[in-house]
Formats: C-alpha cells, sequence, structure tokens
C-alpha cells in the first residue's frame, strides 16, 4: 500500500511567513551531487554569491557513485587522439534516435554543438582524460582508459542512422575500483574542489522541504531543517533545484513508474523526488515521470554473443546493443521475465573473474531439453536456437541484425542464466520541463520567476532512451547553464 502524500507536490511557504532569514545568497542551490557543482561552479564565475544546501553531511550524490562516464563527442581531443572522427551533426543524430521518444531537440541541439566546449570546461576543472580507447564490451571499464562506447552508437539501428564514434568520456584515477569507487567518484572530487575553490559556500546535513515565494509567485528562498531545527535560507536571484531523480521515493514510482517499482535504487536515499515536488508545488510542468534507466543485471561479455529470449522462448532485441538499452526492453516490454541463453564456449570465453559470480542454472546437451528444464513452451526455444543459428553460420542476423562479430552458432552443451528474480538497477529519467538555461516551466507555460534546475529532477536528455554518461553529461551541461542564469537574473527588490 503506498501513501500518496509522499508523491504530492510540496506547497510554498509565503514570504510573509518568514520572519527572518538564517543566511543569505544570490544564488541557493539544492543538492550537491554533478548539477548542483556545476551550477555553483559557473554562478560563482559569473560574480554571484552562492550557497549551496546538500542533505547528506558531504556531496557528491549518485554522481559520486557513477562509474563515470560523461557522454561528450562531435570532435573532442581524446576522440581524435584515439582515432575516431565525430562531428556535432552525427551526435545530435544519434542522440535524437536513440534517447526518444519524446527526445528534447533544443537540449539535444545545444547539447551537441557546445559538447567540445563542455570537454574542455572539464579539463579546466581539474578532470583528466587519458587519450586511450577501451574496446571491450563492458558497463565500465576496469582500466584508467579515457574513452568507451556506451550507448550502442555501433550497434543497430543506430550505425545504420549515423556515422558511430565512442562518446563515454571516463575521468582517470588511480586505484579505480569499478562499482564501488569509481570515474563518478574521482569527478566529484574536481568539481566540488573547484565550486569551494571559487567561493561557494556549502551546508551540509540540511534538508529543503518548501520553497518561499513573493505575493508575485517569484520564489525569494528555501525552507529547510538542519539537525532538528527550522532554517530559512534567502535567494536574492534564484535557486537552482538539483537533488536527483525519484527512484528512492518508492510512492512516487508507484504513481509514476510502477514498471520499475521493486527494482534496485542506482543511486542514493537522497533520490526522493523532492525537488521535483517542490516545483510541483508551484505548478511547474513535468515530463516522461514513466521513464526509467534499467540496467540488464549481467555481464556485457556474456550478453553479446549469446541470445536473450524472453519467458515465450523468443529473442526480442539485438543482444550486441548498450545493456541498458536491453535492460529497458526486458523491463518495459518484457516484464523483466527473460533469460540468457549460451553455449559451453561463449561462458568459458569470459575469464571467472569477469563474470561477477554469474553461473547457468541449466545445462544440458540439447536445447529441447534446456527448453523443458526452463519451462518454456514446446518447440519455442527450439525454434528460436534453429533460427538463429541457421542464419549465424553465415554471418547473418535477419531480425534483429546483431553484428558479425558477435554472431556464432550456439553448439551443445547449452546453458541458461534467469534474469527474472535479478534486481534490474534503476533510476528515474523524468523530472521537472526546463529550458536549455535551467529555468523552470510553470503552469503557463511561461518560466518561474526565480526558479531553475538540472540533473535527473529534470527532463534533460535521456528523456526516455539512455546511453551511459548522459545523466552525468546532462547534468554538467544544464548544470552550468542553470546556474549561470540564476546568477544573471534580476535580484530581488526589497
Amino acid at each position: 500500500m503506498t501513501d500518496a502524500s509522499n508523491a504530492a507536490p510540496l506547497a510554498p511557504r509565503a514570504i510573509a511567513d518568514v520572519p527572518s532569514w538564517e543566511a543569505e545568497a544570490d544564488v541557493v542551490i539544492v543538492g550537491y551531487g554533478c548539477a548542483g557543482a556545476s551550477a555553483a561552479i559557473e554562478a560563482r564565475q559569473a560574480g554571484a554569491d552562492v550557497l549551496v544546501v546538500e542533505r547528506a553531511t558531504a556531496g557528491g550524490g549518485a554522481s559520486a557513485m557513477a562509474g563515470g562516464e560523461i557522454y561528450l563527442g562531435g570532435g573532442t581531443a581524446v576522440q581524435k587522439a584515439c582515432g575516431f572522427d565525430d562531428t556535432p551533426e552525427a551526435m545530435y543524430t544519434y542522440l535524437m534516435a536513440a534517447t526518444g521518444p519524446g527526445p528534447n531537440q533544443a537540449k539535444v541541439e545545444v547539447y551537441c554543438e557546445r559538447s567540445v566546449e563542455h570537454f574542455q570546461w572539464l579539463v579546466d576543472c581539474g578532470v583528466v582524460f587519458k587519450e586511450s580507447f577501451y574496446e571491450r564490451p563492458c558497463w565500465e571499464p576496469p582500466t584508467d582508459d579515457g574513452l568507451v562506447y556506451t550507448g550502442g552508437e555501433n550497434a543497430w539501428p543506430f550505425n545504420q542512422i549515423a556515422q558511430p564514434a565512442p562518446r563515454g568520456h571516463i575521468p582517470q584515477m588511480e586505484k579505480k575500483r569499478p562499482g564501488e569507487k569509481s570515474g563518478g567518484w574521482m569527478l566529484m572530487q574536481h568539481l566540488s574542489a573547484t565550486a569551494e575553490a571559487a567561493g561557494a559556500r556549502v551546508m551540509p546535513d540540511t534538508r529543503v522541504s518548501q520553497l518561499v515565494v513573493e505575493p508575485d509567485g517569484r520564489v525569494a528562498g528555501v525552507i529547510a531543517r538542519q539537525f532538528g531545527a527550522e532554517v530559512a535560507l534567502r535567494a536574492r536571484r534564484g535557486v537552482v533545484l538539483a537533488s536527483g531523480g525519484f527512484m528512492a521515493n518508492a510512492d512516487m514510482v508507484a504513481q509514476h513508474a510502477p514498471l520499475v517499482a521493486g527494482q534496485m535504487v542506482l543511486g542514493t536515499d537522497g533520490d526522493d523526488g523532492t525537488s521535483i515536488r517542490l516545483g510541483q508545488g508551484l505548478g511547474a510542468a513535468v515530463a516522461h515521470l514513466d521513464a526509467a534507466q534499467t540496467a540488464m543485471p549481467s555481464v556485457p561479455l556474456l550478453v553479446y554473443p549469446s541470445i536473450l529470449v524472453n519467458q515465450y522462448g523468443q529473442r526480442f532485441i539485438n543482444e550486441d546493443t548498450y545493456c541498458g538499452r536491453s535492460g529497458q526492453a526486458a523491463v518495459f516490454h518484457q516484464q523483466a521475465r527473460c533469460s540468457l541463453v549460451l553455449d559451453e564456449k561463449i561462458f568459458e570465453s569470459v575469464p571467472e573473474a569477469d563474470r561477477w559470480g554469474y553461473r547457468p542454472t541449466w545445462v544440458c546437451e540439447t536445447v529441447a531439453e534446456l527448453e523443458a528444464e526452463m519451462g518454456l513452451p514446446l518447440r519455442s526455444l527450439q525454434s528460436t536456437v534453429d533460427l538463429y543459428n541457421e542464419h549465424a553460420s553465415r554471418g547473418e542476423d535477419p531480425l534483429f541484425h546483431k553484428r558479425a562479430e558477435f554472431l556464432r552458432p550456439l553448439q551443445s552443451p547449452f546453458g541458461a542464466i534467469p534474469l527474472n528474480g535479478l534486481p534490474y538497477a534503476v533510476f528515474t529519467l523524468g523530472g521537472l520541463v526546463t529550458t536549455v538555461d535551467g529555468e523552470v516551466i510553470g503552469p503557463g507555460g511561461e518560466p518561474i520567476a526565480g526558479l531553475y534546475a538540472a540533473g535527473r529532477a529534470t527532463s534533460g536528455i535521456p528523456s526516455w532512451g539512455y546511453a551511459s554518461g548522459t545523466s552525468l553529461g546532462d547534468g554538467t551541461f544544464f548544470g552550468r547553464r542553470a546556474g549561470r542564469a540564476a546568477a544573471s537574473a534580476r535580484p530581488r527588490v526589497e
């Protein structure tokens, strides 16, 4: 049973009901992940006094937990050094196809046009990208290589739509521990250091609960709680909401994205939808709240040469695509009821250390036996494997167009790894509707004065479809623009 109150908009407080301010700044930023830190840097560089409010004891949030891929392209220095030609036009064409349905054309366009500049901005913040390419299929490179494919750009149908190029740029770090402490942590070290060196103030252990508004509806600050006491924080120019998505709010998930309810939260407890609900309290527009990134719970090195089948023993996607896309297809279109079918040669081709503990639940000499063990309809898996093998023997896949390098007939003994009961790591993609400068759009289609947002609290580059790196890329890029716009807004008049 869900509690609708945990998903309801958070009503603002009238400025007349705020007797005093505990602190003031030109720009108040809610959340200290990559979007909030980037907003702070740009606002400070524009000359604004900045206060960042963070509910945790330290910043980082979900950004610091990420593998660190930042989606950049159009001809970055790393791409060129690794021998890849890329253009803003090819990047735009891919993203418009891969991040829909319903991609935000204006955001995608400016993001691609300014991607090389944004790459340089990150470098200027101290982020180091090693000029080397990691070519094996992976969730994130176990090495310190700086470039990787992260969105299936080189797989069907995208390799038919735009010239493929790897665009996952990864901050270099020593003693990297994928899944524990990786490139996202390194990114946040550089961004937070840059923000604080520039003079941004940080107020940790402070949880925002309301926006403060003037009689004309302009946002004038926030109400928060710090160690049990209520504090009022004044924003002379604007408030930037950047506290993440809502996967950690089970009631919001049940209401807006029920197909991912009960899956594993990829993020922190702070991803509870507060920024979205604060905006909704002022009538802000939202989009794509049903959208989520759902990671396939398996190892890409095992997935690519194998076949993914649903509860009817049928393939439903080209297995060599980005595993996040496979995960979305499994959860949203197959009710997460699917299995990975492979053979001994495929399994043994992946070193044990790289299998993450995965082992086949069923191993059989024939497909018919495997089909029966898996409880699939009679002849379903046999027909699928027969058809797959017939074409794979010729290096073809007329159904889903898997690349020839991953095509080979499956041979006895056969095995299957069920992916039904495993948790899919999920984070939400939908959120507040904003302009390219981070202005939050109100109920009449116009920006809400004094209110800005960025990161997973908004509906950004990954409107529905996803590619690894578009969250960190979107958050840092549009966080910068939101911070700059807030800093340049007219100050509140006494």
